[in-house]
């Protein structure tokens, strides 16, 4: 079962009816508690002590990939924050760091692991003084402590801004504490900070010297990551696509001490079928590529979901594929699923011609030449249309990272600014490259909310975990594309392991034809869900434009039709908000 932790806080005295109903009723363990504040954990949730009354919750991991299960490993002194920047520093994990204030029992601080997909996710409610946190809603609306209530405005704002990952979630006064940053509550006032930020790993000062020592690094970390995360789980499912990113997970669990399973996903539409790309990754592991076709009939509109989900994250496609690879990995016995999500924007995936105008401005005329040549090849453009294009992207711009998406959305619903993610502020003078890795690394924080299938098995996302991170944001974006090719640092580092068709791949599966084709068997049906549903009736629908976008053909190519998709997802999550 998926590690819990809930934390209460009242300067004023905690209610012992709730303490006792959350030992006895939830079977959740004491780990600390005073008048003020309580903490616990369920069975099985790793917990450690440090100096000063900070607390660890969850998994750490020193970067040599053991454990840390004794505080004497961090070997923190000095003030109260010692511990903290030396966890940051020197270790990661899955885990919160919780601090009481030792000088003002009305205060304590709490922050969260940069890794993306941390099995430990971080809500917190103020009210009247009053605290909690909690890895899972459902304990707070097990034990009266949290009422439900649907923040429309939230909604309306994640439907104009779908790809923009927020603190504020679907549900009124639940707030999520994002991956690498801290919360301080003193009285019901709330505090928030960046804790650590990609910036400090991009730049100048922290890039490698070339290439090959980028590769040698990604490599190595990529590799001690896997190995520590494949060593707690024993039997594992490789949720293998045959990309370039879970096939680097598959090269790197070849000699992990745990044993492997590989699964993939196919669909009775053209582009869906990667067999062609797995099948040799599955030869390479020794093993069966275990193959399953994700039928029409089984992709709903409606479905239920956990009772953890605190926002509208999981589609049609999410969660047939969740439910199948469920299925898989309890047929051969697997206790976690691995996945290659995130490898496209930490393995520096960019499309467009930054990576030649950060060359331009970091690494010479040389060099810039040589990236420009590349991106026109790679693209099949003149070299005259890549440097336009690389010239576009030298210039200052201010155009924000997002775009707003107002369709289907009615005229009259007033939106408020969306919240601004802490990493979309960039410093001065930083590169175009940077700044799109970064930004599209904020949207990785999505990832985690569609995964449902985490409550019974954890699903480790390596690429995610803030070593990786840190070790690929060190390579300049125009490192990443090189000899025609992109991510070729990554290409580089493993090219002795992988396939030669994976190595040399440019192309990407997608389940894009499968929606496609979904969509135009289940239009109308579709269309009345809404019509009938909670976003019609608290006006974030437009019904008129709904219509007659249903009754309409869509040309060849247009993808516009995934808009229903957002709309349905979001409606039958609020469906069970009552």
């Amino acid at each position: 079962m998926r590690p819990s932790y809930l934390l209460l806080h009242d300067p004023h005295g905690l209610d012992p009816e709730v303490l006792q109903r959350a030992q006895h009723e939830e079977g959740l363990r004491v780990l600390v508690q005073s008048n003020a504040l309580a903490l616990f954990a369920s069975e099985g949730t790793r917990a450690l002590q440090l100096p000063r009354g900070a607390i660890i919750v969850g998994d750490l991991y020193s970067h040599d990939g053991h454990p840390v299960l004794d505080a004497n490993q961090l070997d923190c002194d000095g003030t109260d924050a010692a511990p903290r920047r030396r966890i940051l520093n020197d270790f990661w994990g899955e885990y919160i760091v919780i601090s009481p204030d030792r000088h003002n029992p009305s205060s304590f601080s709490v922050m969260r692991s940069p890794s993306h997909a941390c099995e430990l996710p971080c809500l917190y409610s103020t009210t009247d003084g009053a605290s909690f946190l909690t890895s899972d809603i459902s304990l707070a609306l097990r034990l009266g402590i949290y009422r439900k209530h649907v923040d429309f405005d939230t909604l309306a704002l994640r439907l104009v801004y779908p790809s923009l990952k927020a603190s504020r979630t679907g549900l009124s006064g639940i707030t999520e504490l994002l991956p690498g940053c801290s919360v301080q509550i003193c009285e019901g006032r709330v505090r928030v900070d960046q804790a650590w930020s990609p910036w400090g790993f991009v730049g100048a000062a922290n890039a490698y010297e070339d290439p090959g020592e980028a590769a040698t690094a990604v490599r190595n970390t990529i590799e001690s990551v896997v190995s520590t995360l494949a060593s707690q789980d024993g039997t594992l499912l490789l949720e293998l696509s045959g990309g370039l990113d879970s096939s680097i997970i598959a090269v790197c669990l070849k000699q992990a001490a745990a044993e492997v399973k590989c699964a993939t996903l196919t669909a009775p539409v053209p582009g869906a079928d990667e067999r062609e790309y797995a099948n040799p990754i599955a030869t390479m592991l020794g093993i069966e590529l275990i193959t399953t076709e994700v039928a029409f009939g089984d992709a709903l509109l409606e479905f239920p979901l956990p009772p953890t989900a605190v926002n509208p994250a999981v589609g049609a496609l999410q969660h047939v594929s969740d439910k199948l690879m469920e299925a898989t990995a309890a047929r051969v016995g697997a206790n976690s699923y691995f996945s290659g999500a995130g490898g496209d924007t930490v393995l520096c995936y960019l499309t467009d011609a930054s990576p030649a105008a950060d060359a331009f401005r970091s690494a010479g005329v040389s060099q810039g030449f040589r990236t420009l040549h590349d991106l026109s090849t790679f693209h099949q453009c003149t070299y005259w249309k890549a440097g336009r294009l690389a010239l576009k992207k030298l210039m200052p711009s201010s155009t924000l990272p997002y775009k707003a998406d107002t369709s289907l959305v009615p005229q009259s619903v007033a939106l408020p600014e969306p919240e601004r993610h802490p990493w979309l502020t960039s410093p001065k003078g930083s590169l175009s490259g940077d700044r799109q890795r970064i930004f599209e690394l904020g949207a990785t924080q999505l990832f985690r909310d569609s995964c449902p299938r985490t409550l019974n098995r954890p699903v480790r996302m390596p690429l995610l975990a803030q070593p990786v991170i840190e070790a690929c944001l060190r390579a300049p974006s125009w490192m990443w594309f090189s000899g025609a090719q992109n991510r070729a640092i990554a290409r580089q580092a493993f090219a002795d392991e992988l396939p030669q068709n994976v190595y040399t791949r440019k192309s990407k599966g997608t389940f894009t034809g499968f929606l496609g084709a979904l969509y135009r068997r289940n239009r109308s049906g579709m269309r009345d869900f809404l019509l009938d549903g909670e976003l019609h009736a608290h006006g974030l629908l437009d019904v008129d434009a709904l219509v007659q976008f249903t009754q309409g053909e869509l040309p060849r190519g247009d993808g516009s039709f995934m808009r229903i998709f957002q709309f349905c997802a979001m409606e039958n999550w609020l469906r069970q908000q009552q």
